[in-house]
This record gives C-alpha cells, structure tokens and sequence, in this order.
C-alpha cells in the first residue's frame, strides 16, 4: 500500500537525518550583484552566522546548432543559526531552509515564516517556478536495536527491489536501489531514492561507519507559476503527503521500533 492510514505521530527515536525546504524563483540579478545587507538585518536574530561562497551553476544544453552555455558563477549566501542546526540560503535563484534538528512541522514553518516573508518583501519575486519539501532519512538497525533484521522486515517490498524476496541474502547484493518518480494530485509529484548503504561520517578525519544503513530520500515538489502568497499553502499541500508516504514505506516492526507517540 503506497499511502498509509496510520495517525501522524511524533517518534522518540528518529532517524531524520535532513530536511530541506526549497523554493526557485526567475533570477533576480540583485541578489547576486551586492551583499543582502537589509535581509540579513531582518533574519540576523536567528541566524547570526554568515557565509558565502561562489558555485558553479551546471552547463545548459545547447539549442539547436548551437553550443553549450557555459556554467556561471553563482552566489550562495548562508545565514546559520548560532547552534549550527539550521542554514538558510539565499541565491539568484532559489532561498531555502535546512535543519539536521527537524522539530516538527509547526517548528520548521516557524523558523520559515520570517525569511519567506522578508524575502519576499524586500525582493518582490514575481512567482515560484517550484517548491519543494526534501526528508532525508537514514535508519540504523543497531540503534534502533534490531540487528540482525532482515531490511524485508522493516521496509515495504515496493521500496526493496530485490532484497524483498526471502531467497535472497541481502549481504551478498552489492548494489540495490529503487528510484520512483511519481505524480500525486494537486499538481504535486515526488521522487524516492530507497536503498541500503554505507554513510560517509560529515566529520572530517572521523573513523568510517561499517555498518549498512538503508537510506530513504523522499523529495515532495510542485511547479509552475506559484504566486507568493501561495507559497506556503502549496507547503502544507506537500507536508500533508510526507506522512502517509513515509509510514507506507515502513513495516509495523519499524513504526514501533521507532518509538511513537
């Protein structure tokens, strides 16, 4: 079953390792010319930090005939909270938010609420070209204390490929991933990356982790012309599917190992 019908709950043991939210806009030219001083004013109180760095925008085919427009420098600013959980970020083209502390819902669209709205004072985007709700979740066995479970056990068969099938021994696939896009209603569409793997430690010099952690990277999005005052409507639109989705991606021995409440 693609959606489950348990209750939205709050886990005691996590394993959300990221969430991001994403919102593109046509380029507005300013943000790249000169530094955001009257946004960083309005945002500085919860993210005090501040970096910026230059990117390199990937190449864009070339049109018939034609060559390949060559990559651009682009200017990320980060505004980052005094306890480092949460970045704000800020181009040309696109503002988002990210946490490695996920709170809940309401106290992500808190921290949300204030750079949204003075982004979209002080720049005045004319629409989204698309929004998007990204939840990254990694799950260890050995923390949530079911070593020795087979990954059928505690994912749904649709996300497993492969490793669904009893006759298999999941130590001996070196590779199995299950990659979907799919269309929902409303306009809104979502792309999965469900696997088992190992994860590189973001502590530099850190000892490798061997233990093999089944990844499951859901990304919920829509496009099109989003007028501003749409944007966080179209949010709670795609949050309202993150928990369905996810809780029919894992089996009931993982909902309770997960601990909810």
């Amino acid at each position: 079953m693609l959606y489950s019908d348990h209750p939205r709950v709050h886990y005691d043991k996590p394993q959300l390792v990221e969430v991001i939210c994403q919102l593109r806009f046509p380029a507005i030219l300013s943000i790249g010319a000169r530094e955001p001083v009257e946004f960083q004013e309005e945002v500085r109180r919860m993210f005090p930090r501040y970096a910026a760095k230059q990117e390199q925008t990937l190449s864009k085919p070339a049109h018939p005939g034609g060559k390949p427009e060559p990559p651009q420098a682009v200017v990320n600013h980060s505004f980052i909270s005094a306890d480092g959980h949460w970045k704000l970020n800020l181009t040309s083209g696109f503002i988002s938010l990210s946490t490695v502390a996920y709170p809940g819902w309401e106290g992500f669209g808190q921290k949300l609420d204030l750079p949204l709205a003075q982004f979209i004072r002080i720049y005045q985007p004319a629409f989204f070209e698309r929004i998007g709700l990204r939840y990254v979740n990694i799950f260890s066995r050995r923390t949530l204390d079911l070593e020795g479970e087979p990954w059928r056990e505690l994912i749904a068969a649709p996300y497993l490929g492969i490793l669904s099938e009893e006759d298999v021994d999941e130590s001996a696939a070196r590779k199995c991933a299950v990659d979907v896009e799919l269309a929902l209603e409303n306009s809104c569409r979502v792309k999965v990356h469900a696997g088992p793997g190992m994860v590189k430690p973001n502590t530099p010099n850190a000892p490798s982790d061997p233990e093999v952690k089944f990844i499951f990277d859901m990304d919920l999005f829509m496009g099109g012309q989003i007028g501003p005052n749409m944007a966080a409507a179209g949010l709670e639109t795609l949050h309202g599917y993150s928990t369905p989705l996810f809780q029919g991606a894992i089996t009931d021995k993982l909902h309770t190992a997960l601990e909810p409440q």
